[in-house]
């Protein structure tokens, strides 16, 4: 059946990050508490939530087509540029590092940043929430890693980004992702 109400149009979007077993809000409705970090402003396009399995086929002599196809793996990253250029942001783009006031007897300080070294990452949750009115949707990561590099666009007179770039990570237990909502298309008819 054909039916508006069950669009979304995010009117609004917040990416959170924290450290892996930082508790998760029960519901969508819920602010994140304790440990996460808004990472703050994002430009209104450049968030993505994107899934990636990979399939193996079996051809036979009897079909020009496959006779089965079986998923063999799954993935999923969340893609979004950030906006403010602070500590916190810094180290969840180059997956970790340390900041450091390197001249504390002056005025304006200086802070130097170190990008972590290999093997040194760190992993981070994530949580992802939409909103459209009333409509709330949140996307949880347990554990996700910035495995990409780091390119950042320096250009006189344009604003440069900050890319993060996170894989979903799996575990013996748990989801590797889920998503919570509070819309009402989504009640289980009894």
């Amino acid at each position: 059946m054909n039916d508006n109400t069950e669009m979304m149009v995010p009117s609004r979007t917040t990416v959170w990050l924290a450290p892996v077993g930082t508790a998760v809000p029960a519901d969508c409705t819920i602010a994140p508490a304790a440990g996460w970090k808004n990472v703050g402003y994002t430009p209104e396009d450049s968030l993505s939530f994107s899934t990636e399995p990979a399939f193996q086929e079996v051809r036979s002599a009897q079909s020009d087509y496959p006779t089965l196809r079986f998923q063999t793996s799954d993935s999923a990253t969340v893609s979004v540029d950030l906006q403010q250029w602070n500590p916190d942001n810094f180290k969840a783009v180059y997956g970790g590092g340390t900041v450091t006031e390197v001249t504390p007897a002056t005025t304006p300080k200086t802070y130097k940043f170190v990008p972590p070294k290999i093997g040194a990452r760190t992993e981070v949750a994530c949580l992802i929430d939409v909103e459209y009115g009333a409509k709330k949707y949140r996307y949880v990561v347990p554990r996700a890693f910035q495995n990409e590099g780091v390119q950042k666009q320096l250009h006189k007179g344009a604003e440069s980004r900050l890319p993060l770039r996170l894989a979903v990570l799996g575990s013996d237990a748990g989801d590797p992702f889920y998503i919570l909502t509070n819309d009402e298309s989504w009640a289980v008819a009894p």
